[in-house]
């Protein structure tokens, strides 16, 4: 499931780092995160659809990518976006 148009400019604009900020990790973390959320609320009403769960399990193997990257490069940065999107590690 994607998300609106205005809640995707929302979401980059309180992560972003600097103004026009679209292709930091922060906030592709905070774009991926939504999208995951949106998922699972969707397989609590529609718990055999397999297909949306394969884009599921891909987006969640994007988001742990970005942070590992995040976490080689920065660990304060990959541990306040960890407190910041509730991601268990």
């Amino acid at each position: 499931m994607s998300i609106a148009a205005e809640r995707k400019a929302e979401v980059i604009k309180n992560n972003a780092t600097k103004a026009g900020d679209t292709g930091s990790p922060e906030v592709q973390v905070a774009i991926l995160s939504e999208r995951i959320v949106n998922l699972t609320e969707h397989f609590k009403t529609h718990g055999k659809d397999n297909h949306s769960r394969r884009g599921l399990l891909k987006l969640v193997s994007t988001r742990r990518s970005l942070l590992d990257y995040v976490k080689k490069k920065d660990e304060a940065r990959y541990k306040a976006l960890l407190e910041k999107h509730n991601i268990r590690r």
